[in-house]
């Protein structure tokens, strides 16, 4: 709509009710009390700066969700540049606060009274970051030219309630509160035009997007040059809170335990990288950490090709029963929710054992211990990793514990519906499965057979996406026949296939266990749960096997048809969540798309029933 039309409509609650219809509609779910009343106050705040700017036609979207992600920006402005005549777009950050200040030892910070002294991200950096990403991602705005800037807007603030956020504006973004209104209204004129903005408003809607990175491909020159992962909204206050509790720590002897907490693709592990080249090229002693072979294993390999020093710094999480107290600046213990109730393994002599729980052992080894977790993720008897564990744990050390919750999913192509509705499925929501509705964002499709699964996933990688097969461990893991070539042990009616290598020695063009995910003949093997946690690509098949089938109304896990042996010792209720977890993580490994396809007919026409595209 335009600027004229939002202030019409402002006028009165009929915008607000339409906006929370379209929220419902694209979410699942409806928006906060928060959230409506920041439309009924910050837009008619905004809308009368446009007008009075006379920009009156220029388009205004609102809640415009970012490439590729469920972040939304609270407002994109289109139109045209007043002396190019180019299309030109401003991002808006509105905020309601009417007093903030910076987070003592941070530049990007700030707590506000209202919001109970909650860090939260300076709202030039936050604008600032939805501006590049933005760029970044859109084909349209992806060609270095400046078509895109960034503006904080605290419409219930005057300068004196905010001064110390006065300082980090910059030529990218631009704060303005209620004492410079009138510089807000110069500087949009000097980015808008008064023409009708619609044509340019829907050039960036229609516009393709530029597809991110893959994580592993991007985080060898992340650690060694830094700078290449861009870090949004609570991952960039997760990062700066590290690097705030890292400076105090080297002043006394205060030692805080940072734990956040994140769905499938919140970025956990960009946040990880990001530390681990922030910290390292500041001389500080950082180790990243696992208990996923598989993920470490990846990591040693993408940093080792340039660096095989900084390979070491990638380790698992039992190397740190030796180590001294506090001996390490930073811990970054990613996929935190694999860690062990105990430490020791059965090679393990009795004569090396600490007597700390694992997660004691994590906390004592630096200053700063990093826990990133996903509770959800939790796949193998024996693992513990919670919040609740780390919390207990830490508080009994007398640790500070500080808490960032990734309450935004970039996996799944941005659709926290395909999450929502993966959950609802697995049954680890309440409310039992709902039907799919099509999602902009992310492609569902059910296939019938499991040669329609493949040849779709190839055809996604034939195009230039990256496609795995995944599916449930129910079928016996074989080793290689003897000249070498692997064994085609899932075999479902007439199609059959390998599982990815088991070890870490490409066999015949199949590229070694840990680097599946990441090289394109991995399409050719299926992965499993070990190979695939931690790991992202484009386009996923997910294979439901015997070991879940759906009976009547509900989910029924089937021990006998699981193969894991880890798993044929759990208890009922731990095999049943196990399980469960197990294909929670299998179905959000995609980014654009997913594949489902059963091995069961009743489980089958389930997933029929509840997904109405299908792989042909």
């Amino acid at each position: 709509m335009s600027a004229r039309v939002l202030r019409e409509r402002t006028a009165n609650t009929a915008l607000v009710e339409r906006l929370t219809e379209q929220f419902r509609s694209q979410l699942r779910h409806g928006p906060s009390d928060r959230e409506r009343l920041a439309w009924r106050n910050s837009l008619p705040a905004l809308a009368e700066v446009l007008c009075a700017a006379g920009l009156d036609e220029v388009e205004v979207l609102i809640e415009h969700q970012m490439p590729l992600s469920s972040l939304r920006a609270d407002v994109v402005l289109a139109g045209s540049h007043p002396e190019t005549g180019r299309p030109s777009y401003v991002v808006v950050e509105l905020k309601q606060w009417s007093e903030a200040n910076l987070v003592p030892d941070t530049e990007d910070l700030c707590r506000v009274p209202r919001m109970g002294n909650r860090p939260a991200l300076h709202p030039v950096a936050q604008v600032r970051r939805y501006r590049d990403y933005l760029a970044d991602f859109t084909a349209l705005l992806n060609d270095g030219q400046n078509y895109v800037a960034g503006v904080a807007y605290l419409h219930n603030a005057h300068d004196s309630d905010v001064s110390e956020l006065l300082g980090l504006a910059d030529g990218k973004a631009h704060l303005f509160t209620k004492t410079t209104q009138g510089e807000f209204i110069r500087h949009l004129r000097t980015r808008l035009s008064p023409l009708d903005g619609a044509l340019e408003a829907d050039a960036l809607l229609e516009s393709a997007l530029v597809p991110g990175r893959q994580l592993m491909r991007a985080a060898a020159d992340e650690i060694l040059h830094g700078g290449k992962f861009l870090l949004m909204d609570e991952q960039q206050v997760a990062a700066s809170l590290v690097k705030r509790a890292v400076a105090i720590s080297r002043r006394s002897d205060r030692k805080e335990v940072i734990v956040v907490s994140g769905g499938p693709g919140s970025g956990k592990s960009l946040i990880a990288l990001h530390l681990m080249s922030h910290l390292g090229r500041n001389q500080r002693h950082v180790v990243h950490a696992t208990g996923s072979k598989s993920f470490t294993t990846t990591l040693r390999h993408v940093v080792g090709e340039k660096n095989k020093r900084i390979a070491n710094l990638f380790r698992y999480f039992l190397d740190f029963r030796a180590v001294g107290r506090n001996e390490l600046d930073v811990l970054i213990c990613d996929e935190a929710h694999r860690i062990r109730q105990r430490p020791e393994n059965q090679r393990t002599a009795g004569g090396h054992r600490s007597g700390r729980s694992q997660v004691e052992e994590l906390i004592d080894a630096a200053r700063v211990p990093v826990f990133l977790l996903d509770e959800h993720q939790v796949v193998r008897p024996g693992e513990m990793g919670s919040v609740k564990a780390i919390d207990a744990a830490a508080e009994a050390r007398g640790c500070v514990v500080r808490h960032v919750d990734l309450n935004e999913q970039f996996r799944c192509g941005g659709s926290r519906a395909y999450e929502h509705w993966v959950r609802r499925l697995l049954g680890l929501e309440p409310g039992g499965p709902v039907a799919w509705e099509p999602d902009p964002n992310f492609e569902l499709l059910v296939a019938d057979t499991p040669q329609q699964l493949e040849t779709r996933l190839r055809s996604e990688q034939a195009a230039g996406y990256t496609a795995r097969m995944t599916a449930g461990f129910c079928w016996r893991w074989s080793d290689p026949r003897k000249d070498g070539t692997l064994v085609d042990d899932v075999v479902i009616g007439d199609w059959r296939r390998p599982w990815n290598v088991k070890g870490e020695h490409a066999v015949h063009g199949a590229p070694p266990s840990s680097l599946w995910a990441t090289e394109s003949a991995g399409i050719d093997q299926i992965g499993c749960i070990y190979t695939a946690q931690g790991f992202e690509y484009a386009w996923n098949g997910t294979i439901f096997g015997p070991d879940l089938v759906w009976r009547g109304d509900g989910w029924r896990t089937v021990r006998a048809g699981c193969k894991d042996g880890s798993l044929l010792g759990a208890a009922p209720d731990d095999f049943a969540r196990l399980t469960r977890n197990r294909y929670k993580v299998l179905l959000t490994r995609g980014l654009t798309g997913t594949v489902l396809f059963s091995t069961d007919a009743e489980t089958q026409d389930m997933l029929r029933a509840l997904v109405a595209g299908r792989a042909a």
